[in-house]
């Protein structure tokens, strides 16, 4: 178990700005990854083994992207008991992001604001991480990987397939599965790739890349979409039909929200950029049930946004999840909700597992 209480950590990284406190975080996690001092904050993974999209997951418990954009802490992470842990968003060249500052706690709320813009190292460097990691060397992994990808600011939107696909390429080799991100608020008109005819192309293309990997790698590897949970519930129809139409394997509900009603008056709530936390749970809950009425019973969901505690985590898998993915909670809870989430899971909600195949 975890050596350091998280409450003395928060206090200390809570002083900082918020973009620095993730800096120094993950720093740290990287420097000691892998050696003795990983106790600090290691937890054992919950064994709660479900199948999903052809993966075993060790347990339903996973960690969203965006924590670790390039992909340099998987082994760190990885030992705090999560069943998978999704890094990036990457994008096929470097790109320093939107200006400082970009990240900012409302702890009233336990929320955050960010509108980093996909700042990462891009593909090679990413790529290069990937496959460092003891997690990628091992023989017998202990837990899945996803990795997520996405478009360059500078590319204009007609040129944004090229971007998808060339990531896909890169990762394709080194992933168990692969998350395409057409939903961050902070990459310009990124969202619009979510309306019907421009998902329709987007998916299209993937799709089709994604058979001449097959062919030239001798495996499949699943394809979710990641999804905004400012969407209608007719829009949500068109994502439905367009993912069963490509044949994706899952889809990733959802990312941060611009809508500002759960939070209005407060510091920073006026700032741009996705709001992601507690007040997210409830639109993420309700596109997560619409998505499963619109998908039917067997469709991979992985259900992510404002899970701050088991319960929350519970309620993610009975709004019609199968697995889950957390963030924001790390930051304000620390890594015993991983395992409390984990467990919390397995006590209220036996498994099952979808063997859809498109």
């Amino acid at each position: 178990m975890s050596l350091v209480p998280y409450g003395l950590a928060r206090r200390f990284l809570f002083s900082l700005d918020a973009e620095t406190a993730h800096e120094i975080t993950m720093n740290g996690i990287a420097g000691v990854q892998g050696t003795p001092l990983q106790i600090a904050y290691c937890a054992s993974r919950v064994n709660d083994p479900i199948t999903l999209a052809g993966l075993h997951f060790p347990n339903r418990v996973g960690l969203a992207a965006g924590l670790d954009k390039n992909a340099r802490c998987i082994d760190g992470l990885g030992a705090m008991g999560f069943g998978f842990v999704e890094v990036g968003t990457v994008t096929p060249k470097a790109q320093s992001g939107n200006p400082k500052p970009r990240m900012f706690r409302l702890p009233k709320a336990e929320a955050l604001i960010n509108r980093l813009g996909f700042n990462n190292e891009g593909l090679d460097a990413f790529i290069a991480n990937v496959q460092r990691s003891a997690l990628r060397r091992a023989k017998s992994p202990h837990m899945l990987l996803g990795l997520n990808i996405g478009k360059n600011a500078a590319t204009p939107m007609e040129n944004a397939t090229d971007d998808y696909l060339a990531c896909l390429n890169g990762v394709y080799p080194h992933a168990d599965y692969v998350t395409v991100n057409i939903s961050s608020p902070n990459t310009k008109n990124l969202r619009a790739l979510q309306s019907d005819e421009a998902l329709d192309g987007l998916l299209g293309a993937i799709a089709q890349q994604r058979q001449a990997l097959q062919r030239e790698h001798g495996k499949r590897i699943p394809i979710f979409v990641k999804i905004a949970p400012d969407l209608d519930e007719a829009q949500i129809a068109v994502i439905a039909a367009t993912l069963l139409r490509h044949g994706m394997d899952g889809v990733v509900a959802t990312n941060t929200t611009l809508s500002r009603d759960a939070v209005q008056g407060m510091v920073h709530a006026e700032e741009a950029g996705g709001l992601s936390g507690a007040p997210v749970r409830d639109l993420s809950n309700k596109v997560i049930a619409q998505l499963r009425s619109a998908l039917g019973p067997t469709f991979p969901i992985i259900g992510v946004g404002g899970i701050l505690s088991a319960q929350d985590a519970v309620e993610k898998i009975k709004a019609g999840a199968n697995v889950v993915q957390i963030y924001t909670g790390l930051i304000y809870k620390g890594p015993q909700l991983v395992r409390d989430a984990a467990l919390a899971i397995k006590a209220a909600c036996p498994p099952q597992s979808s063997h859809h195949h498109a």
